[in-house]
């Protein structure tokens, strides 16, 4: 480890002679501050301090960040307050170090929530100023590197959070070498053995291979020689831990992924870049497909490259990436690059913007976010780096991960297209929202007024940004549905007793909500509307005209049974169209027309099932939980039956049934066929209609048709 004094030298080469000495004097503090205090290895603690300052000077960070390095454990530490470190160094420096104390202090061990607050912190931090996150990697990596003098599960606990979370924001930042050294060190910790093997497979293949990869690089030397092209290559190292997961990802042997000689060439500028990709192209054939320009588009984490893939000698595959030196400083430090190459605005400007956007993108969805775990699962799906470049009607380019959807891109452009989205063209051809889209296409979002977004699109979104905003809307949508349908069954009971809501008293609405522990209207209605309180015994609450808490008791007796014989069971008048809190049972698949009840299922609302489903008796419903229904004469939509049709066997019978479906004007949402012996088969059939009248239409068209045996609609 270096002393101070070679530090500051060090600094020398790209700080001025007063900022050193800020430094300086922010390292003197710290070695006061932690006087006494040792590392696990025995070390004074102000090595770690120093060395974390070493490991950013080394990204050629801005005095700030490492006087913060110097002074990170202090207030956590040593008990000197922010206020001392603001008088000493400055409001900005204390904020830095205050930030990453916050980030200090997080555990990690304790439950998923727990990691998941900690989370939030750090993406809170972040966006306040991304130094802290430097900070806070810098410190990790120093961690990493010195885990061991600690015990074996901590080391594994430490290893596990490193590669699940800080790698990867390491990533997404576009610090390549830490994020790669992140993940050798953590795999190593991780998994020691399955570590030493690799290595040692590694070593040996490398040993094999040198001759061909110095033939190789010769010749790639020689040919920019012989165009005047200015670059120099290097031979580019597969890590450990890319090899391990490549091994277990993609089901790859060792052998296969060592079989890829892979270089990199730097030049001076962008366009040398594009002259170096046409002379290795004339020197070995490219792989058809495996051509990226990343410097076009560059990734969304700001990284530029040129990306080609060719058959060299004995067709081994060569990948050769073709970059800038700034490129190269941006692929290696990313985001800490903004502090080397401040004079290069508009690509820096350019990856600092990108990162911005990023973590406003983050600040979005903890504002979208159910609860801190939605929240990391969320921003976990977006910390993966495969990315698809869609672009949109006008020639904008989106950047989307892998295998991102339609829904994915229209919640991309905007949250309100996503929500209003009812179809999309891509390529200009209509195409399911639910394919993934691949890099190149043109997506154009059609959308609707009066649409909301579909609850089955969660089972196919991958962006954070898509699956918060559905979660959101849905649950803000369940919620006044829940209150409505509430309104409508309370409504129906006092209309039994003559009154309405409208008739109650203020002040008697106001004793029922605090006798429930509820300060609004909405949540008692809500909660009817959720089948967790009865409607009857609110109502009869509602209506009590004695002491506080009214004859029907507590809050929590909604199981009860209504014994008043003089109350008129008016039934409710059901639209079809009630969305969340309504749904129609599976057993018993009921359509207008059909003699219906309701079952209120508590925590999911009303479920809809014909007068004679079995289902209701077997499970033996209380009274108090069915209600008498009627379908509203205006049912609107399309509703699920499934029908068992016997056949004889004739070529060609499955196609007339299908088309006799179509000619009644109903759609097959499923079709399976049982051959039950040499003459007949079985074939069920789960078909939307629109109530009775048009099913026993259908039911007519099939009967007719030649070779039909018998046919049954299936009830339970």
């Amino acid at each position: 480890m270096s002393s101070i004094e070679a530090f500051a030298e060090r600094l020398g080469s790209y700080l001025e002679p007063e900022q050193v000495n800020l430094v300086r004097r922010a390292y003197f503090y710290a070695e006061q501050a932690h006087d006494g205090q040792t590392r696990r290895s025995g070390e004074p603690y102000v090595t770690h301090p120093l060395a974390v300052a070493d490991i950013l000077a080394d990204m050629h960070m801005d005095h700030q960040s490492l006087m913060a390095a110097m002074l990170h454990d202090v207030i956590e530490d040593t008990g000197i307050p922010k206020d001392a470190l603001v008088s000493q160094f400055g409001e900005t420096v204390a904020e830095l170090v205050d930030g990453v104390s916050k980030l200090t202090q997080m555990t990690f061990e304790t439950k998923a929530e727990a990691q998941a607050e900690n989370f939030q912190k750090m993406a809170l931090a972040m966006a306040r100023d991304i130094r802290v996150i430097l900070v806070k990697l810098a410190d990790r990596l120093h961690n990493m590197r010195t885990l061991g003098a600690l015990s074996g599960e901590k080391r594994r606990r430490i290893a596990k959070e490193t590669l699940e979370i800080y790698a990867p924001i390491a990533n997404r930042l576009g610090m390549h070498s830490l994020s790669t050294e992140f993940e050798d060190l953590g795999f190593k910790a991780m998994y020691p053995m399955r570590s030493q093997l690799i290595a040692r497979a590694v070593r040996n293949a490398r040993g094999n291979r040198k001759e061909l990869l110095n033939r190789i690089l010769e010749t790639l030397q020689n040919r920019l020689r012989e165009e005047g092209l200015p670059g120099r290559v290097v031979g580019r190292e597969k890590h450990l831990y890319g090899i391990y997961q490549k091994m277990r990802g993609k089901r790859k042997s060792f052998n296969e992924i060592m079989d890829v000689y892979a270089f990199r060439i730097i030049v001076d500028k962008p366009d040398t870049c594009y002259r170096v990709l046409g002379a290795v192209h004339s020197l070995y054939k490219p792989f058809p497909g495996r051509f990226k320009d990343y410097i076009a588009i560059p990734k969304s984490n700001g990284y530029q490259s040129l990306h080609t893939t060719l058959f060299g000698l004995h067709g081994v595959p060569i990948e050769i990436q073709i970059r800038t030196e700034e490129m190269e400083e941006l692929a290696n430090n990313g985001i800490a690059a903004h502090w080397v190459y401040k004079s290069k605005d508009e690509i820096i400007n350019g990856n600092h913007a990108r990162t911005r956007q990023w973590l406003k993108g983050v600040l979005e969805l903890q504002e979208r976010a159910g609860n801190s775990l939605e929240f990391i699962e969320n921003v976990k799906i977006d910390l993966f780096p495969d990315e698809v470049y869609i672009f949109t009607p006008k020639g904008r380019i989106m950047e989307l991960p892998k295998g991102a959807t339609p829904v994915d891109f229209a919640y991309a452009v905007h949250t309100d297209v996503g929500n209003s989205c009812i179809a999309c063209r891509v390529n200009r051809r209509l195409a399911p929202l639910s394919e993934p889209l691949q890099s190149g296409q043109t997506v154009e979002i059609i959308t609707a007024p009066g649409a909301r977004p579909n609850p089955a699109w969660l089972s196919f979104v991958i962006t954070g940004k898509a699956r918060s905003n559905i979660r959101h809307f849905l649950k803000h949508q369940r919620h006044s549905e829940s209150i409505s349908l509430g309104e409508r069954l309370l409504d129906k009971v006092l209309a039994s007793f003559d009154t309405s809501l409208e008739d109650i008293p203020e002040p008697r609405i106001r004793q029922v909500l605090e006798d429930c522990k509820m300060e609004h209207l909405e949540d008692l209605l809500s909660d009817i509307g959720l089948g967790n309180r009865m409607a009857y015994v609110v109502a009869r609450r509602l209506l009590a005209s004695d002491a506080p808490g009214g004859s029907t008791g507590s809050p929590r007796t909604d199981a009860e049974k209504p014994s008043d014989q003089s109350v008129r069971e008016l039934p409710l008048a059901i639209r079809g169209t009630e969305g969340l809190v309504v749904s129609f049972a599976r057993c018993c698949n009921p359509i207008p027309g059909d003699p219906i009840v309701g079952y209120l299922s508590s925590g999911k609302g009303m479920v809809i099932h014909q007068e004679t489903c079995n289902n209701l008796a077997d499970r033996g419903h209380a009274d108090e939980k069915i209600l008498h229904l009627t379908w509203d004469k205006d049912v609107t939509g399309e509703f699920t039956i499934e029908l068992r049709v016997e056949l004889e066997h004739q070529r060609g019978i499955i196609a007339q049934l299908a088309t006799g479906v179509t000619m009644a004007d109903a759609s097959i949402d499923k079709i399976s066929v049982d051959e039950r012996d040499g003459r007949t088969s079985v074939v069920q059939l789960v078909i939307r209609v629109r109530d009775r009248l048009h099913l026993s239409q259908l039911i007519k068209r099939i009967r007719a048709l030649n070779g039909v045996l018998r046919i049954t609609r299936l009830k339970n």
